[in-house]
């Protein structure tokens, strides 16, 4: 090839050579197309159907946020706590089949209670309830009289009959609380005693014939086993 010494002779030999460059450029462009469409890494133009795609894509990734959020808010909500009736409303002796009432006066006073105890048995305001871990503390009448016009003052007959493993069924209202016998006992009392014992869920029952008076007494001690729902 003859040496180019100055720009016409380059420019002259680009122009003798102008037809064969176009056409190696044009080859190499389609082949490279060509080349480019086989591996499907040719740009594809954009059609109403890839608009929506994209657009259904941003929306979720738009949402997704929102989602999380709101999963993350039901994960983190409290439970709902299920209501339980505090209060004993009845006793029931497996071994008599016998069902007494119980009444929860509010005030501790003497007179308070043996008016209470004229219509059944008394759950001691100063003793646990069904809410927290101790002791229930629950009185009542015992008198073996012949002739009785108040029953509620023969409630607690018996008691001292009750035996080791025996069970007493505590009731509120809507739940039936299980208790098995571990002690019965007679004790001198000279003044109401209410027996504490935190953490454990027990029940103690008193027969009594006036409070405050110088008298013995059936003790029963008794320790929780289970409780059951009642049924509506």
């Amino acid at each position: 090839m003859k040496p180019i010494h100055s720009f016409d002779e380059l420019y002259r030999a680009l122009q003798l050579r102008k037809v064969p460059f176009f056409i190696t450029f044009f080859i190499v462009i389609i082949a490279t197309y060509a080349l480019l469409y086989v591996i499907d890494f040719y740009p594809e133009p954009v059609t109403e159907e890839a608009k929506k795609e994209v657009a259904v894509e941003e929306m979720e990734v738009v949402q997704a946020p929102e989602v999380e959020e709101a999963e993350a808010e039901e994960a983190e909500a409290v439970p709902e706590v299920e209501s339980v009736d505090p209060l004993p409303v009845s006793i029931y002796f497996d071994k008599f089949d016998k069902e007494v009432n119980i009444l929860n006066p509010t005030s501790a006073d003497y007179e308070v209670l043996d008016d209470a105890l004229l219509k059944g048995a008394v759950r001691h305001p100063q003793s646990a309830d069904f809410t927290e871990e101790g002791n229930i503390f629950v009185m009542a009448h015992s008198s073996y009289l012949p002739n009785v016009l108040n029953k509620n003052f023969q409630a607690f007959n018996d008691i001292q009959k009750l035996s080791w493993g025996d069970t007493i069924r505590l009731r509120s209202e809507d739940t039936e609380y299980i208790y098995r016998v571990q002690k019965v006992y007679e004790d001198k009392a000279s003044e109401l005693f209410v027996p504490f014992t935190p953490g454990e869920s027990r029940l103690t029952l008193a027969t009594c014939n006036v409070l405050g008076a110088k008298e013995d007494r059936y003790m029963v001690e008794a320790q929780l086993v289970t409780k059951i729902d009642i049924e509506e």
